[in-house]
This record gives C-alpha cells, sequence and structure tokens, in this order.
C-alpha cells in the first residue's frame, strides 16, 4: 500500500495552510474550523515554511503562558519530514512513530500535494484488511 491511495481515500484532499505572520488564537481558530490536528505553515500558500500542530501549542503553553498572544512562526516546527505519494504505508507509519509525530505532509519535488495523519493511515490499513479479511471469507465458504 502506498500513501497515494490514502490520498485518493481521503474525503477532504485540501492542505490547509496559515501564514507564519498569523496569531496562534488563529491559528487554534482554523484548527478547531476544519476539525484537524495540524496545519502547514506557508507565507504564499503554496510552498511550506514549516508545519503546526496542536501539540505545539499545548507543549508551548505549559512553558510560555502567553502562547496564545505569539505568532505561528513562532512555535511552528521548521524541519519537516515529508513524504512522497509513492512510500509504502508501512514505512511512513514506521517513520512517524520513531519521530512521534501526527501529521506528514507529501510532496512531489518541492510541490505540497497533500497531508496525512497517523489516523489517516490507520484506518486506510484497518479497511484494506478488513477488504482482504472478506476476500478470504468469501472464498472459504464458496468451497
Amino acid at each position: 500500500m502506498r500513501i497515494n491511495q490514502v490520498l485518493q481515500a481521503k474525503q477532504l484532499r485540501d492542505v490547509v495552510t496559515i501564514s507564519p505572520d498569523a496569531g496562534v488564537r488563529e491559528l487554534v481558530a482554523t484548527l478547531a474550523e476544519h476539525n484537524i490536528g495540524a496545519l502547514i505553515v506557508s507565507a504564499d500558500g503554496k510552498s511550506m515554511d514549516g508545519i503546526v500542530s496542536e501539540r505545539d501549542v499545548v507543549r508551548r503553553m505549559h512553558s510560555d503562558g502567553t502562547v496564545i498572544d505569539n505568532t505561528v512562526g513562532g512555535i511552528m516546527t521548521e524541519v519537516v519530514k515529508t513524504c512522497t505519494p509513492e512510500d509504502e504505508l508501512d514505512d511512513v507509519m514506521r517513520t512517524m512513530t520513531e519521530g512521534r509525530f501526527r501529521h506528514i505532509p507529501v510532496c512531489e519535488g518541492d510541490r505540497l500535494v497533500g497531508i496525512v495523519s497517523i489516523g489517516d493511515l490507520v484506518r486506510h490499513k484497518i479497511d484494506r484488511l478488513q477488504f482482504e479479511r472478506d476476500q478470504l471469507d468469501s472464498y472459504v465458504h464458496r468451497t
């Protein structure tokens, strides 16, 4: 199974971005509005300057109670691990587990084509296993 299969199965394929100059309050509102856990940080809406997640806000809140008054650029992760549409699902899951992050941007060259969460990957894997189980069950009960 490859990441492009996961992207094709996602109901919402649009990548939501936020400017590094946006405030953390806007970040939190955007995450809630779209019911997502992370946003790509982009000054122009096309390139990737970083990624910011709910976890980034919570961790900063623990050490800095004024984080809500900061900008996204002040709390984002700048060095972002990415994957490609052709990467194997299991390899990407392993990378995310080892890196302890829940979202990974999908890029073709320099172009951002999507983002997947660990939940997307697990859901896709479960669906695939269920399909295979049903196929085996059907085969066994036909004979």
